[in-house]
């Protein structure tokens, strides 16, 4: 079979780096310049992806798109390639719930053919390997795992059911960033009494145990700004299922209190905590 055109909707730190793994078995992997930051086109040019002026030259080029943006744009995105009348296969790749996932499929379908995905784990970067989880039709599902083959992206198709790969996503990133947004929490409770250290030693004496991880608060207020609408979305999720989403939405609360660190990767444990309690 031809090798497909890519389109890349938008080279994002996972973005690129997942259209990146794509080019090995692509003839071209696209990204629309208009509109897109200096640091969207740095990242574009150091993952060898290929610019385009407009957002529908790069639909009229590519036979395969995939959609990997900060969750709320994710609607609006879809909207714009369904009213270019796109006719290729559009992986929503976003982490949204199942019932924008089905959204996004009506407003595409049956011009283009979609499918559902779910990126559980970091981008594919120095030897990380995430899953790029799927579900929709068989025959767009297996063009998507001939795309990754022998890549650091791996593929995992989950049937044909349209919203599997988003629930299984917003599941998993339930637990994963609820989880570091306790500990934040928990060491910054501790902090203000003066144990925070003796906190983390008991932490430390169980395995596996994030709150002995304490890097990973400095890194969860980077990434609060994508993490806090991901939780949202899974909140919602909770709530189409008839369980309580107040959880989720008091982390994504809290989240939002580290709006102003945005991929600051110079962030201390002292300059996560300072900002949670004095937002």
């Amino acid at each position: 079979m031809d090798q497909p055109t890519v389109g890349i909707l938008h080279p994002g730190g996972m973005g690129a780096a997942v259209a990146a793994c794509a080019a090995t078995n692509a003839a071209a992997v696209l990204w629309c310049e208009a509109g897109r930051s200096t640091a969207s086109a740095a990242r574009a040019e150091q993952f060898g992806l290929t610019p385009v002026a407009t957002l529908p030259e790069l639909l009229d080029r590519s036979d395969i798109v995939i959609s990997l943006c900060p969750p709320a744009a994710a609607e609006n995105l879809a909207r714009d390639v369904a009213e270019h009348g796109f006719t290729g296969v559009y992986v929503e790749a976003n982490a949204i719930n199942p019932e924008r996932m089905k959204r996004i499929a009506e407003l595409l379908e049956p011009a283009a053919t979609v499918v559902d995905g779910g990126v559980v784990g970091s981008p594919p970067v120095r030897g990380k390997t995430p899953t790029l989880y799927l579900s929709g039709p068989a025959a767009a599902t297996a063009r998507i795992e001939d795309l990754f083959a022998g890549t650091a992206v791996q593929t995992n198709v989950l049937g044909t059911e349209t919203g599997k790969a988003s629930a299984l996503k917003l599941s998993y990133a339930s637990f994963q960033k609820t989880s570091r947004v306790l500990v934040a929490l928990a060491i910054g409770m501790a902090r203000e009494h003066g144990v925070d250290q003796e906190l983390i030693e008991v932490a430390a004496r169980r395995t596996d145990s994030y709150l002995a991880e304490t890097q990973y608060v400095a890194k969860t207020a980077a990434r609060a700004w994508r993490w806090g609408p991901e939780l949202e979305e899974a909140a919602d999720t909770l709530a189409a299922a008839g369980l309580p989403p107040e959880m989720l939405r008091a982390a994504a609360s809290t989240l939002a209190r580290w709006g102003d660190a945005k991929d600051d990767g110079e962030l201390t444990l002292t300059d996560a905590l300072n900002r949670l309690a004095q937002p």
